[in-house]
């Protein structure tokens, strides 16, 4: 039967396609989705971690452990989506611009400018990596993605249906080619963008920034709390006033002779109103109870055209910190141009690697916008290529004596037939390098939580079927990915079927492999009379709490590797 041979159709074929014309989008991006290998492949087999002992970096057990993943990153964040959901503070991302002669790879085959699926195939692989992207971040979190103009619209459409059009940030102007290319037949292009968004808009973590040299010469005013600059406590903005903020409008009264400020009329004083030039009613950017908590810190002024204003003393010291300000969405600063991130490479390598690698200066810029020394905070980067965002994030924690963390994931291909594998010829001799570079220069000086520890990973792969043997497996393999998710790496004890890990901070992470690793376990953490976490495995999704409650007051017990399999079939549906 055609499909569109609707007079033909039963009542039940109406409604049901009924149903998913009313499921259709009426407004968004659409385009006919390539299937890819990567992701075909775990409809079979099902990612795992495998760490490669040869390349741990160890320069101090108390600092951080930084985490480098190579594979392809499809795999990589779905084994992210179990060990570190909700867990990334900012992602930084630098994807394939589909420029159609950068060499972007989809299903092994380089896709060229001449391609009649190139943007398809570019969105069908970006959607399903920004959707695992997006489960990893906090509430807080913040992701920024360089992109230029051959996919700006589509990234922008793309990224609105994924992490809501409510949830958007801004579009960064960032000036990388200060020169312009010389290439470009109209325009000379200097410049690429950031999209930046937030998993939660009202909650995101982005800071404001410390004021230039040239804003601090504003505050030009000194009393005896300190300098400061006048503002006008009128709302200039014309979209607020009296009819729509109608608390924020009401009478303030001047002292003609002293200039001083109240709230209520008294001799010499004179009525003021937020009144724009026209004698419109406006309103005051502060309500009555902010103004008379911070009455002083108001002065009447009578201007040329006769009228009186009330303007409030912006202070340059607030808390005893410098005041700051909302950073801009035009990026210039010289140190963050391609030229610098090309010599930056060069210097550690030798010689030319990538034709226009993002210098570190960049992606520092975007760290310290949306995370603190303190607390950890953990930077996603799954398009890693030369490991720049690792680069960074050591030079920030340098800096700052910061403890931040950095993921990174890449593949290993080879780099654009230079021979050498991005992954273990690049990526992880960059780091290395940064971290001794940071070792020399840190001798002598007093430096926290710097320059870190590496953990190198391999992707790896089980079979998918639900078989007891397979979970078997899994459980066996997950070893790395449960160190991962708590953070544990240091070995303790290793006993019949059960290993025992903690960290600096003395979190215990005890897995138990097999019924028979349960009763050595318990004994040894009778003995040991800590806290524990347990992972235990199970055919079911029970943690077989009946057979700890004889130490149940030392252990979280959680099953495996049920869990781990639920959020596959969540992904790989």
């Amino acid at each position: 039967m055609a499909k569109k041979d609707y007079p033909n159709w039963s009542k039940e074929e109406l409604v049901r396609e009924l149903k998913k014309v009313e499921k259709r989008k009426k407004y968004g991006l659409v385009w006919e989705d390539k299937l890819e290998q990567v992701a075909l492949l775990c409809k079979e087999k099902l990612p795992v971690l495998v760490e490669d002992k040869s390349k741990e970096i160890v320069t101090d057990k108390e600092k951080p452990n930084h985490i480098l993943i190579e594979g392809d990153n499809y795999h990589a964040l779905s084994v992210l989506n179990y060990t570190h959901k909700g867990k990334i503070d900012v992602i930084y991302i630098d994807p394939p611009y589909n420029t159609g002669n950068e060499g972007f790879v989809y299903n092994d085959n380089i896709v060229d400018r001449e391609d009649p699926y190139r943007h398809s195939k570019w969105l069908s692989f970006l959607e399903k990596r920004l959707k695992l992207a997006h489960n990893l971040l906090k509430n807080s979190g913040v992701i920024f993605i360089s992109i230029d103009d051959n996919e700006l619209f589509q990234l922008k459409l793309l990224c609105d249906s994924i992490f809501g059009e409510e949830n958007f940030v801004a579009n960064l102007i960032v000036q990388l080619n200060p020169r312009g290319r010389t290439l470009d037949k109209y325009f000379a292009k200097t410049h690429e963008y950031i999209l930046v968004y937030a998993k939660k808009f009202g909650s995101a973590g982005i800071h404001e920034v410390t004021k230039s040299e040239e804003m601090i010469l504003e505050y030009d005013k000194q009393d005896a709390k300190g300098k400061y600059r006048e503002l006008e406590l009128r709302n200039r903005n014309p979209v607020f006033n009296r009819k729509n903020r109608p608390n924020l409008f009401y009478p303030l009264y001047m002292n003609v002779k002293t200039s001083k400020v109240s709230l209520t009329q008294g001799n010499d004083f004179v009525a003021v109103y937020p009144r724009n030039s026209k004698s419109e009613d406006g309103c005051w950017t502060w309500g009555k109870e902010k103004v008379e908590q911070n009455i002083n810190e108001l002065i009447g002024k009578k201007v040329s055209t006769g009228a009186y204003r009330v303007y409030r003393k912006d202070r340059l010291i607030k808390n005893g910190e410098l005041a700051t300000t909302k950073e801009k969405a035009l990026w210039l600063d010289k140190n963050i141009n391609n030229e610098n991130g090309k010599e930056i490479l060069n210097k550690l390598f030798g010689r030319p690697l990538f034709d226009f690698p993002k210098s570190p200066d960049l992606i520092k810029k975007c760290i310290n916008l949306s995370t603190t020394k303190k607390g950890g905070s953990v930077i996603l980067d799954f398009f890693a290529g030369s490991g720049t965002t690792g680069h960074a994030v050591l030079e920030i924690n340098n800096e700052d004596s910061g403890n931040r963390k950095f993921i990174l994931c890449t593949d290993n291909q080879d780099n654009n037939g230079s021979g050498l594998k991005i992954a273990i010829d690049i990526c992880y001799p960059r780091v290395k390098k940064v971290i001794q570079n940071l070792e020399k220069e840190s001798k002598g000086k007093l430096v926290k939580n710097m320059p870190g520890n590496l953990k190198y990973f391999k992707t790896d792969f089980v079979d998918a079927g639900s078989s007891d043997r397979n979970k078997r497996k899994m459980v066996d393999k997950s070893t790395e990915m449960l160190c991962l998710k708590e953070d544990c790496f240091d070995g303790v004890k290793e006993g019949h079927k059960f290993k025992i890990f903690n960290n600096s901070q003395d979190k215990l992470l005890g897995i138990i492999y097999d019924d028979d690793g349960i009763e050595p376990f318990k004994n040894e953490a009778k003995k040991m009379k800590k806290q524990f976490i347990v992972y235990v495995f199970s055919l079911d999704e029970s943690a077989r709490e009946d057979e700890f409650e004889d130490v149940k007051d030392l252990v979280e017990l959680k099953p495996i590797p049920a869990v781990i399999l639920n959020v596959y079939k969540r992904i790989f549906k």
